[in-house]
């Protein structure tokens, strides 16, 4: 079931969203070598809570955080811990913030300090990847145009794009339908409408795509060791073109 937002139900999120960005924010002037993924967290349930929000992770299926932070060969879902970042890390943080009964959902991979022409690379790729794909969120468009557009430029720069973890809808539940994965057939899928909410998020993996699961039971890594990297927007569809309620001022 396709669930299409009001125009005033996409301020709420709009709103839910500013939170997060505010997280983001307040976390990359934060992180610092020798930071623990811990004390993130726990600025970030504080800036939440202070804002009249609700962590949108902390519990959800049973996660114990507020904040997925996952670091260098880690995709998503990282636990934060009193592990500590050091100098040339890539730190992948997604934020989800419930407020006032509709969710917000944000992810960014930052570089820590100076880190390798790799990462540079591949940083770069996933967040022009996200641009992109926002570009393609016009009513009348296709779904799947907008992954294959994130499929193309990271395999043109011969990066690998994620098959097991998907964008999807989001609004009053953090899932919605429909699932927007990064890889795709243009012209295909669903065609989107004004009041679509999607929570779009190029997943890119410097080598082979095959990821798998940690015993914590959350930690996802690639398989083959290599950096992986996570950007993610919540945009909602509109008459005029895509609005991204996650962007930054």
């Amino acid at each position: 079931m396709i669930y299409l937002k009001s125009p005033e139900e996409i301020e709420v999120m709009r709103q839910a969203n500013r939170i997060a960005v505010r997280v983001m924010q307040t976390l990359k002037e934060k992180m610092t070598p020798g930071t623990a993924t811990q004390e993130l967290d726990r600025l970030a349930e504080e800036i939440i809570t202070r804002a009249g929000g609700k962590p949108a992770f902390k519990g959800y299926r049973g996660f114990p955080a507020a904040l997925c932070i996952s670091i260098n060969e880690e995709l998503v879902h990282g636990i934060p811990s009193q592990r500590k970042l050091k100098e040339g890390d890539i730190v992948s943080i997604d934020c989800g913030v419930l407020y006032r009964g509709f969710y917000g959902d944000h992810a960014w991979t930052f570089p820590l300090g100076e880190v390798s022409e790799g990462a540079k690379r591949i940083l770069a790729v996933g967040a022009k990847a996200l641009e992109l794909g926002i570009q393609k969120m016009r009513a009348g468009a296709r779904l799947y145009d907008i992954s294959a557009v994130v499929q193309g430029l990271v395999e043109k720069a011969g990066f690998s794009v994620v098959r097991d973890f998907v964008g999807h809808g989001i609004g009053k539940d953090l899932h919605e339908d429909p699932q927007l994965p990064n890889f795709g057939e243009a012209g295909t899928g669903m065609r989107l409408k004004p009041g679509l909410v999607l929570a779009f998020e190029p997943m890119v993996c410097e080598g082979d795509y095959a990821v798998k699961t940690l015993s914590d039971g959350w930690t996802v890594v690639t398989q083959d060791g290599g950096l992986a990297v996570h950007f993610e927007h919540s945009v909602a569809v509109t008459a005029e073109g895509p609005d991204v309620l996650s962007r930054w001022d």
